[in-house]
């Protein structure tokens, strides 16, 4: 159906402030991309279009030319008379008086995430209000909960916070609802809480993160200011929270922004308990996102302090905090996050709690489809069925409303973008592994041993590759067979046709590791035992380069050098060098073992291969051994007298040769 996406796309940025390079560099996606989008001549697909709706804070419906109801009740339209819909079986919202059969129908608000905005626009709502009363009759006081992307865990963490809040009047909202007719209901609205969202706390430097991290609790902070003059706040609590805020909200460094943000959550709960006295409940969506980034872009060690200090400082080291749930994909273990919380339950896929929270069931799922008119198939359960969580069977949800909205049975949650995680992690193991994921590609399924405590990129091994796998929502547990060992499986048609993606970029990568370790193991060949090469270092911009002795040892570089000269403070300053000799140049990342007599074999081949520099250096008290890894190597070959450039990307295992065109 034909669609008015782009102008409408095209006010909702503007609103927002954004220019549209900044949109696209938001999206990963490049600006020319990004243009045609809103020229009309190209569709974002559904990944990009629900995330497009979650920067610029709008449904999907909205971006399609939905109609906004205001407060007046009145319809704000937002493109000067384009009220196109996303789906025919999606009806507008519609003033209270205005009386027909199809004006009174509920809508489908595909990508909707905020509860009382879904509510208050009487838009079609899967009860899942079961999770606030599991949540309050739980013992435990802080609740992990893992669960693959797209089911439901922000929108049930919104429709908790709206339950919760006793700064929100939400009685109307849960009319009719399951807690509706539970005693719980009588908590409504009693509590103080802060809920924050990391969705978006990612970037390409520390420094966007940390931007993206203020963002998240300046809105909590702004929402509570008003009670920092109420007279019940004492003088140094008033003092902490307006210096908080001030460094929330001004332009300060990096540095002085984590300063601030390391004690901010457990700052804000503390005025709270005073201010309501009453203990505060904490809710984080997406809690594992900013690690996730981080871990990605290279820079988690800069950032790693401060992410494990806010969240300790706020779950442990508070004692005014009541309960907290916390939300993500998998579990942050590195860290110690939770260490020294007796009182603390992780939910798993593969753990009974909240089981039927997220999700839906075959029994929410028949009843949206017959809402719209649409009849329940086998080819639907085939195509999104299959997840085990805990003691329950659920379908996708995020598949399942698209599929009612679009009416075409088609993959919808799959997505590259998503894939690119398991793919950088498949390529990364061995033969031991190669031999289960065969038999998972083959039978499919397998019995191996899982990890779901921590995280892959912490633990890197077979069993935490099995666990993001499961975490992400490509396998589900069929069969627990012991402790750690569970049978698992492909769960739906919609994930198979992913893994056929996977599985020809896991081949592919599996020969050109091959050829690459052939290629790399004779180049290592040919460079020997030892070779005089030109170090080059950098600090502040400042290049120096000098001739130095280098032992090479199973494809790794070693050279020793003296702690009180400059090289020594450039290479401790930045680690990233380069070696060159002749026609080779081999850029890597260097860090420091020791001092020289510690290494026996890097001693005994210096001592053969360079025996002067041996005498005179190698037993000063000074000396130490760096180590370096490669990363990438050049070398320039003439094939027919013909140039060509061969680079080893050692640290994606790829080589190519390019012929050398001149400038």
């Amino acid at each position: 159906m034909k669609t008015e996406f782009h102008k409408y796309l095209t006010v909702f940025r503007k609103q927002r402030g954004y220019t549209q390079a900044q949109l696209a560099d938001k999206l990963g996606i490049s600006r020319s991309t990004y243009a045609n989008y809103e020229s009309g001549s190209r569709s974002p697909d559904f990944e990009t279009l629900e995330r497009i709706s979650d920067i610029l804070n709008c449904t999907l419906d909205e971006l399609f030319g939905r109609q906004r109801e205001t407060e007046e009740g009145n319809h704000e339209n937002l493109c000067g008379g384009y009220t196109e819909t996303a789906c025919e079986s999606v009806t507008p919202y519609r003033a209270e008086g205005e009386k027909s059969r199809r004006q009174s129908k509920r809508k489908l608000l595909i990508g909707a995430q905020d509860f009382r905005y879904l509510r208050e626009r009487n838009a079609y709502y899967v009860d899942k209000t079961q999770f606030v009363e599991q949540f309050l009759d739980s013992w435990y006081q802080v609740t992990l909960i893992t669960r693959p992307r797209r089911f439901g865990k922000t929108l049930n963490m919104s429709m908790l916070a709206e339950f919760l809040d006793c700064t929100k009047d939400s009685e109307a909202l849960f009319k009719g609802t399951k807690i509706s007719k539970s005693e719980v209901i009588d908590e409504i609205n009693q509590y103080p809480v802060v809920f924050l969202s990391f969705l978006n706390v990612r970037g390409d430097t520390p420094h966007e993160m940390i931007q993206q991290l203020t963002v998240a609790l300046q809105g909590e902070y702004a929402r509570y200011y008003p009670i920092i003059n109420a007279g019940t706040l004492t003088k140094e609590q008033k003092r902490v929270f307006d210096q908080n805020y001030l460094c929330l909200c001004q332009n300060d460094s990096p540095e002085e922004k984590a300063g601030c943000l390391t004690h901010a959550i457990a700052d804000l709960c503390q005025v709270l308990e005073t201010y309501y006295n009453k203990k505060v409940y904490l809710l984080i969506d997406e809690y594992d996102t900013p690690f996730i980034a981080a871990n990605s872009g290279g820079y988690y060690s800069q950032v790693r302090g401060l992410l494990a200090g806010m969240l300790s400082s706020a779950l442990k080291g508070s004692s005014s905090l009541e309960k907290a749930v916390l939300t993500g994909i998998q579990r942050v273990a590195k860290e110690n996050i939770f260490s020294g919380l007796n009182n603390l339950i992780v939910c798993t896929i593969a753990d009974p709690d909240y089981d039927d929270c997220f999700g839906f069931t075959e029994d929410e799922v028949k009843e949206l489809l017959a809402y719209c008119g649409m009849e329940f198939t086998e080819s639907i359960r085939e195509m999104y069925d299959g997840y085990r969580i805990g003691k329950a069977d659920v379908y996708n949800p995020w598949s399942v409303s698209c599929y009612a909205a679009r009416r075409e049975l088609q993959s919808y949650w799959v997505n590259t973008s998503e894939n690119s995680i398991l793919k950088d992690a498949l390529g990364e193991r061995g033969r031991s592994f190669a031999e289960d994921y065969d038999k998972l590609i083959e039978q499919g399924a397998v019995e191996a041993e899982v990890e779901l405590s921590a995280a892959y990129y912490e633990k890197p091994g077979d069993a935490a590759l099995w666990g993001l796998l499961i975490n992400a929502g490509m396998l589900t547990i069929s069969e627990k067979i012991d402790e750690n060992r569970y049978r698992l499986r492909v769960p739906n048609q919609e994930v198979w046709k992913a893994f056929g993606e996977l599985t020809s970029y896991y081949l592919r990568k599996r020969e050109s590791m091959s050829f690459f370790s052939e290629k790399y193991s004779e180049l290592m060949d040919q460079f020997g035992i030892s070779k005089k090469m030109v170090l080059s270092t950098a600090e502040n911009n400042i290049v120096s380069s000098r001739m130095m002795s280098v032992i090479q040892i199973n494809g790794k570089l070693y050279f020793q050098t003296d702690k009180t000269f400059r090289k020594y403070r450039q290479i401790v300053q930045n680690p990233n060098v380069s070696l060159c000799i002749d026609n080779i140049q081999i850029e890597g990342r260097c860090k420091e073992i020791g001092r020289p007599l510690e290494n026996n074999e890097f001693l005994q081949k210096f001592q053969r291969c360079f025996p002067d520099s041996y005498k005179r250096y190698s037993l000063l008290e000074n000396e130490v051994l760096f180590e370096m890894t490669p990363t990438y190597i050049e070398r320039w070959v003439y094939i027919d007298s013909v140039p060509f450039i061969e680079i080893y990307d050692v640290s994606n295992e790829e080589y190519r040769l390019d012929e050398y065109k001149g400038r």
